[in-house]
């Protein structure tokens, strides 16, 4: 026995022998992978950054600290260091600094946000596991604390805790105000936490990194005009109602982007309470531009329904609005005056005096009615549609009239008119006589150039017309033609020239064929038709650069084919006639392949084996399965067929309808309308829809005919008698205005 527990002991020590050198082999290695404290602050410092928060007036308000966590301007700091809707900076070491563009994510519990840049190539900290942290691990920190920048703090975890229900680390370091945002760091330069929390001189917490994790991966993008509340409404004066952006700054209200009601409606209402039934409203109101609306609102319930008396297209309008869409609308009066001043500030005011309405634009009274659809009620501001409006001087009383001028006076001021010479130089006796009354001749100088302005914007609105009735012509002689010899590139193009009447066509066809030259340099002879595309990808993604636009998927730059070809980003469909238009030079047919949700390209070889290109994905060629996950639904045989030129331009076209939809802009999804059903007359669903536009912009006896033309027709699957009442409605306006 006894030497059997010998030689036990015997193996016992030479296995402790090698495990202790393995231990110690292994606590070196630990040791060589773990950087110094100067090594990681060295290479950490450039992703470090100063987030300077701002009051008010703009002065700094406060100091903290972010650091880098994505190479496209993503950076990571605490929600209580940007503040709520207040206006920052982030400064890098090197001095750089830049305004935020957008608040990508926040979570004010945790106390985290994550901000954007425009910034690229940014170098990102590496981030670690924060649930792998252990007491006694060595880590440090760099930041801002009490200003003094880039800082450098060293310390340990303590331990991870809860505080009210939240996950902490618990480290034992130097923390100051102004390292709120810092990167807790080990010592391989991994983050594990973000500073947050000063307990104690040397004691503070950290928002573990797998919350930011979390929060990176469910992003909500807030653009900066959206978050920034300095001018915002003062809550005991005025309540917006239905979205819209409305501020108020320097005595003024500024209504800015379309709101969610109806027309792009937003309101904004006084929380000044009304006395009684009888009472003048007004307001000095100016439109950035005519196709737009803007004025008051009174009798509201502070939804939905209430009165509104504004300035559009040129026209004064009142209106009754008693729900939410386009059949609980009812137009009372619309009419021109030659007193209203498009693009200058008019003064609108309106007498309530029971059920019966007197409407003024600048002292002229251009309305009397009385109507009884809506009493009693808020007051207040409205907007229609995208174009923004500034208000001034809004005012509630028994009586705002102003004394009327004498008739002799204004017909002395108009003698004197002719005295204004061409470069505009006055005779002093002149300006001395009209500074005599200055209001009165401010008045009737303005109606004047009210008038000028007004006949010049008439003859804009012509022009306008014509333009587009050019390009009407154009595309549906080109899409008339043989489909194979139709010039698909040249149809894109005349899209985008709707709205750009200075693009020159020619000059971007010629472009394309420059292009083609350059790539037929490159085609050796005999290659076919796939060596062919394989150049053709390379050439076009990796030496020109086109690529899919990810960040602006939505921008109507991304439908406009010159566009496409100056910035060589695009969405699939615009990359796809380009892609089409190259390989025709070189011989190869591309056909276009339309999936829900998606737009590919196919080639057909001569013995019928078919290749699927993702044009959007650099050119790659995808199997049916992965066009299925391209698109987000199960594809039948039929989804691949190839569609026609004719048909990728309609789609085009919707494109554009959509994001004009998106973007409330009336005008623009009329023009694209117009377009459409040059293109597709038997476009039942977009005819009815420019009805709805039209009705909306006042061109009722338009609005009459797409209606009449689907009633006509009787077409299957549309609600025929919603339509009649529709067209009841457009023909009540007509009459009434």
């Amino acid at each position: 026995m006894l030497r059997g527990t010998a030689r036990i002991f015997q193996v016992s020590g030479w296995m402790t022998t090698v495990i202790l050198l393995i231990v110690t082999n292994l606590s070196a290695a630990r040791e060589t992978s773990e950087e110094t404290v100067e090594n990681i602050a060295a290479h950490a410092r450039k992703s470090i950054v100063v987030i300077q928060s701002s009051g008010r007036t703009g002065e700094q308000r406060g100091i903290g600290s972010g650091f880098v966590v994505g190479d496209e301007g993503l950076i990571a700091t605490n929600f209580h260091v940007i503040g709520q809707n207040r206006d920052f900076r982030v400064v890098f070491a090197d001095g750089t600094s830049y305004s935020p563009v957008a608040i990508v994510a926040t979570d004010r519990r945790e106390d985290l946000a994550l901000i954007q840049i425009e910034a690229k190539g940014l170098p990102a900290l590496k981030l670690g596991d924060s649930d792998n942290v252990r007491p006694g691990q060595r880590v440090l920190a760099i930041g801002n604390p009490l200003g003094l920048r880039f800082s450098v703090s060293d310390g340990v975890i303590s331990e991870t805790r809860d505080l009210d229900g939240r996950p902490m680390i618990q480290v034992a370091m130097p923390i100051e105000p102004g390292s709120s945002g810092s990167p807790l760091m080990n010592r391989t330069g991994e983050v594990l936490g973000i500073i947050a929390i000063k307990s104690a001189a040397s004691l503070g917490f950290a928002v573990p990194i797998n919350q930011l994790r979390r929060l990176m991966d469910d992003p909500h993008p807030i653009r900066m005009d959206r978050w920034l509340t300095i001018g915002a409404l003062d809550a005991e004066q005025w309540q917006s109602h239905m979205g819209g952006h409305w501020r108020q700054r320097a005595g003024r209200i500024l209504s800015r982007g379309a709101g969610s009601g109806f027309g792009g409606r937003t309101l904004c209402l006084s929380q000044v309470p009304v006395d009684g039934n009888e009472y003048d409203l007004e307001v000095e109101v100016r439109l950035e531009e005519e196709s737009g609306a803007a004025g008051l609102v009174f009798h509201s319930d502070g939804a939905d329904k209430h009165y509104g008396f504004y300035p559009t297209g040129g026209s004064l309008r009142l209106t009754c609005f008693e729900g939410p869409d386009v059949f609980n609308w009812r137009i009372i009066q619309t009419v021109r005056s030659e007193a209203y001043r498009p693009g200058k500030w008019n003064q609108i005011r309106v007498r309530i005096r029971q059920q019966k309405f007197q409407c003024y634009v600048n002292d002229q009274k251009v309305i009397e009615v009385e109507d009884r659809g809506l009493s009693n009620g808020k007051v207040g501001l409205v907007k229609f549609r995208n174009p923004n409006a500034e208000y001034r001087r809004f005012r509630i009383g028994k009586d705002l009239s102003t004394s009327p001028v004498n008739p002799d006076r204004l017909q002395a001021i108009v003698e004197l008119l002719p005295d204004v010479g061409a470069e505009g130089v006055i005779p002093d006796e002149t300006l001395e006589d009209l500074a005599s009354t200055p209001r009165v001749s401010q008045q009737m100088l303005n109606r004047r150039a009210g008038e000028l302005e007004e006949e010049a914007n008439r003859v804009r609105q012509l022009a306008n017309r014509v333009h587009q009735r050019a390009v009407e012509r154009q595309l549906s002689q080109l899409l008339s033609g043989d489909e194979v010899q139709l010039e698909l590139a040249e149809a894109a193009l005349l899209l985008a020239q709707l709205d750009n009447k200075e693009l020159d066509v020619p000059a971007y066809l010629r472009m394309i064929e420059r292009m083609a030259s350059e790539l037929k340099s490159r085609i050796e002879s005999g290659m076919d038709d796939r060596q062919k595309i394989k150049a053709l990808n390379q050439w076009m993604f990796q030496e020109w650069g086109f690529h899919g636009s990810r960040a602006e998927y939505y921008h109507r730059s991304n439908s406009y084919l010159n566009e496409v070809l100056d910035d060589r980003e695009g969405i699939p469909i615009t990359l796809s006639v380009i892609y089409i238009e190259l390989a025709k030079r070189l011989g190869v047919q591309i056909e276009g392949v339309g999936l829900p949700g998606h737009f590919i390209v196919q080639h057909r070889s001569t013995d019928d084996d078919v290749i699927l290109i993702d044009v959007y994905g650099q050119g790659k060629q995808i199997t049916h399965q992965e066009a299925e996950q391209l698109s987000g639904r199960t594809l039948q045989e039929s989804h691949f067929e190839p569609i026609s030129k004719r048909k990728m331009i309609t789609r085009i076209l919707r494109n554009l309808i959509g994001m004009a939809e998106n973007e409330k802009d009336s005008l623009s999804m009329l023009r694209y309308l117009d377009v459409m059903l040059v293109l597709e007359e038997n476009a039942v669903f977009d005819r009815g829809r420019r009805a709805v536009l039209r009705f909306e912009q006042g061109r009722f006896q338009e609005a009459l005919e797409d209606l009449d033309w689907i009633l006509e027709r009787e077409p299957e699957d549309v609600d025929l008698p919603r339509v009649r009442e529709l067209r009841r409605l457009v023909e009540r306006a007509r009459v009434s205005g």
